[in-house]
């Protein structure tokens, strides 16, 4: 599957961008886990850092499509989709548009040991448990107060079976 060339670098001045990102899980012995991969030190946005896995949709594609899509581009996985359970917003200002970000519970459907990293997006990855993920956070996100940190710890309260703080 080719890649399309709409990604957050490319210039969308004074537009809304629509992205969609995968929550996906795994339980590892009883432990549940985020599949958490890092952008590529050479990307211009958000260099270097842990992300919720995903991508920008198409005009007129179905965001669950999209989503599948993207995972597929960028990992060679097939994911299965399961309810959205958050979204933010932010300014790129690479890009000069402003984001709406959907995250979507996901699991791979693909054996884990397949996952492929395209270099041109992400340089690593890794499974992380909740009481993991507050550290990778400060190392490599420039705000302690970053929205996905939120949603990540939202995902992880929901799997649970816990009614998250608003």
């Amino acid at each position: 599957m080719t890649k399309t060339s709409h990604d957050s670098e490319t210039p969308a001045q004074g537009q809304q961008v629509i992205t969609a990102c995968a929550f996906i899980h795994y339980n590892f012995d009883g432990v549940e886990k985020l599949f958490w991969p890092k952008r590529a030190d050479t990307k211009k946005f958000l260099p270097g850092v842990y992300e919720l896995p995903g991508g920008h949709i198409d005009f007129g594609e179905d965001l669950i499509l999209g989503l599948i899509r993207e995972i597929k581009e960028e990992f060679g996985m097939t994911i299965s989709v399961g309810d959205a359970f958050a979204a933010f917003t932010y300014a790129n200002e690479i890009k000069g548009s402003h984001s709406i970000e959907v995250v979507f519970f996901a699991k791979f459907t693909d054996p884990i040991e397949g996952i492929k990293i395209n270099p041109e997006d992400h340089s690593t990855y890794g499974w992380f448990a909740e009481s993991e993920i507050e550290e990778q956070f400060i190392k490599s996100r420039p705000s302690g107060d970053d929205p996905e940190n939120k949603i990540i710890r939202k995902g992880f309260a929901l799997l649970r079976g816990e009614k998250p703080a608003a």
